[in-house]
């Protein structure tokens, strides 16, 4: 009887330090999820930081906008009033021009009048050449006067004819000094207002030139504004990732927690039933320990739709979906791909490729509907995202067993075709670059 008694203690002994060292080994899991949460919580300040960053650029931008804004109202202005002197001027040339073409007529009459005057200048002097060519000869009047009458008379037409001489040749000066006078000044003038029409149309250009630049630049600025805006877009929803994944460890380790309490009073009690079974001499008991110690949970079978669920495979993680790789992972032509592509038709089921808790199950502008999943598996922690889907069927905070339906394959986000975009983390979810993402065919049989 004493070495029967001996038996159940070893037993109770054995367990109860097996479930000790379970829970230890639980306890330092736990601890290595708590690092886990940290490292999300200085990752989310690092995304805020960003974010803040983003928020000071596209400040900035906006004030440069503004002042640029306030720029081109006044060169606009300088051009309207640019645009107002030129047509001002325009219309000065044009009456300019008509003043010319008004004193062309008067130049054609005062030469009109200046060649009148010097055919009578030359019929003048070739009478006095006939006469010796001298200046009138008052003696001659004198004597071919018929009388002193004649001879007034003579001498009175004599004068007039002198003094019309004189005064042909003074008009003749005149008007010649006239007509290069007024030619002078008109040209002049014409001169003035082309040449400062000419530097208003520079001006006028140069404002131009002034405006594209700066409206090419307020161009420029809105699309560094509209990438800022996307960045910081691209970096909220990273907040909003790690924020929900940060949520789903702490559900992790609380879940920890929990099974390594059942655990430690599953083994107290099994230890317990094995005392009491040692006592009988029947082995029934015993079986029953067996079952129980063998029992697992099992994926869910739901209705689903679209087609078969992959069959589940051995190992911690199954296929997610059937269908080709269609894109590898690593490198491409696109950049880094930081998964595989499975290509099968619109609508194939897409399953959890681990037992995990959703911590994200949304619409991405990038991954068009996705979902995120926190594992945890011999002690480690793993993500998986399961992208461009056309709807999924789990929500935020959700339980999920391998091979269980989350949602079914589709063509949205940033995708070209109907394809499962699936990615492995070892630990939690990282943005772009993807630091830690791994290559799923390490761990998934394809």
């Amino acid at each position: 009887m004493k070495k029967r008694s001996i038996l159940p203690a070893a037993v109770v002994c054995t367990l109860s330090l097996g479930g000790l060292f379970g829970y230890q080994s639980n306890a330092s899991a736990a601890g290595d999820l708590q690092q886990k949460k940290s490292e999300i919580e200085s990752k989310l300040s690092n995304v805020q930081s960003e974010m803040d960053k983003k928020d000071n650029q596209i400040s900035n931008i906006q004030e440069k906008q503004a002042s640029l804004g306030s720029q081109l109202e006044a060169i606009e202005s300088k051009i309207q009033s640019a645009n107002k002197k030129i047509s001002e001027q325009e219309q000065n040339i044009s009456t300019t021009k008509s003043q010319i073409a008004d004193l062309k007529k008067n130049i054609v009459e005062i030469k009109k009048r200046i060649e009148d005057r010097n055919a009578i200048l030359e019929d003048r002097a070739r009478a006095m050449q006939k006469n010796g060519g001298g200046s009138v000869n008052y003696l001659d009047v004198f004597l071919e006067a018929k009388s002193v009458g004649d001879f007034i008379d003579r001498f009175s037409a004599m004068k007039t004819l002198v003094e019309a001489d004189r005064q042909i040749l003074e008009e003749q000066k005149k008007d010649e000094q006239d007509l290069k006078d007024k030619q002078a000044s008109v040209e002049k003038k014409l001169s003035d207002l082309e040449s400062m029409l000419s530097d208003l149309q520079s001006l006028k250009d140069s404002l131009k030139q002034d405006e594209s630049e700066k409206s090419a630049l307020i161009k420029q600025l809105d699309k560094q504004k509209d990438s800022l805006k996307e960045e910081k877009m691209s970096l909220s929803e990273q907040k909003s990732i790690l924020a929900d994944q940060k949520a789903s460890i702490e559900k992790a380790i609380a879940f920890a927690k929990k099974q390594a309490e059942a655990r430690k009073e599953a083994a107290k009690a099994d230890a317990a039933a094995k005392a009491q079974t040692n006592t009988n001499a029947g082995s029934t008991g015993s079986k029953a320990g067996t079952t129980s110690a063998a029992s697992s949970a099992s994926p869910s079978s739901g209705s689903h739709s679209g087609g078969p669920l992959p069959e589940v495979s051995s190992g911690a993680f199954t296929r997610p979906a059937s269908g080709y790789i269609s894109s590898g992972f690593g490198e491409r032509s696109g950049g880094f791909h930081p998964g595989v592509d499975i290509a099968n038709s619109i609508g194939t089921p897409v399953v959890a490729a681990a037992d995990g808790v959703v911590f994200r199950a949304y619409r991405s502008s990038s991954y068009g509907n996705c979902v995120m999943i926190t594992h945890y598996i011999n002690g480690k922690l793993y993500t998986t995202v399961y992208a461009h889907l056309s709807s999924y069927s789990v929500s935020t905070g959700q339980h999920v067993s391998k091979g269980q339906q989350i949602g079914a394959m589709g063509n949205t986000g940033e995708s070209t075709g109907p394809h499962l975009h699936f990615e492995i983390y070892n630990g939690r979810w990282t943005p772009p670059p993807h630091a830690g993402a791994q290559n799923p065919r390490n761990y998934v049989n394809f």
